[in-house]
């Protein structure tokens, strides 16, 4: 055969999409996974014309699931940000709104039992080596899609997926605050900036968008039209990696550590218009926070953005909590946004000396778009060397 056939489901999980393979059916050597892998998305090639990706950051993303051996999960997950431009696929980070689709492909694929009306998946995330308990709404023997959950940055509403990221506190560090403070400096082109280094579901570097000369309402448009303002994030993201320890040198970021840690700016609530033209009114929310992806603005916010963000609101004396406006006493973190507000459930508590994060929940929609077999020309996969790939 010219052409690898290859299982395989697509899926809308939150505000983003990809496909979701089976590890069984994908090379067990690593670099012939990756060629499949990029083939299957036309990477790379600005537009990914001869592949399933949307030329977007949130439409280039994998999912590989499996059974898993752990006694405390029933699947094995691991999410890849697909490079567009370049043939890489990112391993590091985890992608929250991924994560909500692999409940519903776990029931597809049989790993789990359906049980009505609400069947539990425990997912191992193999990039940040923590659980996700996933609850799936099912009616009448099926997994529900129709529902009154809405997600802003998707059309329409659909059936509530519950996500509960235990335990979701250094993820990539193993702190909750990796510097042992909540508040560093940066000093980054002749400039310093007071900014919160916090590790929950994926490491951040929050600052203010007061001392970046801005409002905290920026629009997608306003942001990613000004590749000076990028290229200066970027230098702040770049010497955030380097306190970190994700590189030696903070002029290596971009490219040995694109995506660890993210980056993203934070205000108090002010009014201002979504992308849809919506109005948000400052009582709405608690704060405002605007999150990269991929080096552009997110036209959301990401899940992983949002569990760090609101985490990084009950760290007493972070940048994040400074700005939050919400009430303390409750565990509920609203965060608008560009697309428009992300509710989250969010707890943190000193133990032993320690902030330690004990809640972490939110609520998503997925929903599987199309499924059956992809196509990847042989000849993109060279270190296949002709050998077979799983169920094709």
């Amino acid at each position: 055969m010219q052409q690898i056939r290859v299982p395989c489901v697509f899926m809308r999980g939150g505000t983003s999409r990809g496909a979701y393979l089976r590890a069984e059916d994908l090379p067990a050597d690593p670099e012939a996974r990756d060629q499949l892998i990029l083939g299957i998305y036309g990477s790379p090639d600005v537009r990914q014309i001869d592949g399933i990706g949307g030329a977007d950051t949130l439409t280039s993303k994998v999912a590989i699931v499996g059974p898993s051996s752990r006694p405390d999960a029933d699947v094995d997950y691991t999410f890849g940000q697909v490079g567009i431009t370049v043939p890489e696929i990112d391993y590091k980070p985890n992608c929250g709104n991924i994560s909500s689709g692999v409940g519903p492909f776990a029931i597809m694929q049989g790993w789990v039992p359906m049980v009505e009306p609400v069947t539990r998946v425990r997912i191992f995330n193999t990039n940040t080596k923590k659980i996700i308990v996933a609850e799936v709404p099912v009616r009448d023997g099926e997994i529900a899609v129709e529902g009154e959950q809405q997600i802003d940055g998707v059309p329409g509403s659909g059936a509530p997926v519950l996500l509960d990221f235990l335990d979701s506190g250094g993820a990539a560090t193993g702190k909750l605050l990796p510097t042992g403070r909540p508040q560093d400096v940066l000093a980054v082109e002749g400039q310093r900036y007071t900014v919160s280094l916090v590790d929950a579901a994926n490491p951040y570097v929050f600052v203010r968008a007061e001392e970046l000369g801005l409002e905290g309402t920026e629009s997608v448009a306003r942001v990613n039209g000004d590749q000076a303002l990028l290229d200066h994030l970027e230098a702040i993201r770049g010497a955030a990696a380097e306190l970190y320890g994700f590189v030696a040198d903070r002029r290596d970021a971009l490219a040995k550590s694109p995506n660890l840690p993210k980056i993203a700016f934070v205000a108090r609530p002010k009014d201002y218009l979504t992308t849809s033209g919506r109005e948000i009114n400052a009582s709405e929310i608690d704060l405002l926070g605007r999150g990269l992806s991929g080096q552009i603005l997110h036209k959301a916010f990401a899940v992983t953005g949002a569990i760090c963000t609101a985490a990084a609101a009950r760290v007493p004396g972070s940048v994040v909590n400074e700005v939050f406006a919400g009430d303390p006493a409750r565990d509920l973190v609203r965060i608008g946004h560009p697309a428009g507000i992300f509710t989250l459930e969010m707890r943190v508590e000193e133990r032993d000396g320690q902030l330690v994060l004990t809640r972490s929940a939110l609520a998503r929609t997925a929903r599987m778009i199309m499924d059956g077999y992809v196509y990847v020309p042989r000849s993109k996969v060279p270190a296949l060397a002709r050998e077979p790939v799983g169920a094709r």
